[in-house]
């Protein structure tokens, strides 16, 4: 349970320490790169290739607030990304809707200014979220976090779209 935590020497918790994070990262990827292991068996390199590949996979989970959040959950039995959690609040459905015509207008208009400025709001939306998370976390409110995580990928694929954008 929470390997990816113990392998960093995080506490498990929504909350890290990023810098901790990186630092760690740097020593392990040092460590197990599989480079080092050149001159040893088979069955060492092999070693190296299987733990470099956890150490970042670890890595880019631990790092993303929302990939962090449903791993907590998936140790908690709680698999937020399942494909039966559809449902969403209207709001929330309208509220993307509106941001994804923003962002096709603006790219129509190769409007520069109105993409950064979607970009900055839904910055400010995944702040919120994250903060809506750490309370969901604190009360142990697993179905609260689960339902916040799906709203979080909708705001990270936002993010991703808008930043192909520019």
């Amino acid at each position: 349970m929470n390997q990816y935590f113990t392998l960093f020497q995080l506490p498990a918790a929504f909350d890290i320490d990023t810098n901790a994070l990186e630092q760690t990262y740097r020593a392990l990827v040092a460590r197990f790169h599989p480079d080092k292991f050149a001159a040893a068996s088979a069955f060492e390199q092999k070693q190296a290739v299987m733990m470099s590949a956890t150490v970042n996979d670890a890595y880019r989970t631990l790092k993303s607030p929302i990939d962090r959040a449903a791993y907590l959950l998936k140790e908690q039995g709680i698999a937020a990304d399942a494909p039966e959690h559809t449902a969403f609040a209207p709001e929330f459905l309208m509220q993307q809707m509106e941001w994804r015509e923003t962002l096709m207008d603006a790219q129509m208009d190769q409007n520069q200014a109105a993409i950064a400025a979607l970009d900055k709001e839904i910055q400010s939306e995944q702040e919120t979220l994250y903060e809506s998370l750490r309370g969901a976390f604190a009360q142990n409110n697993h179905e609260s976090a689960a339902q916040l995580v799906r709203q979080g990928r909708f705001l990270d694929k936002m993010r991703r779209e808008i930043a192909a954008a520019q």
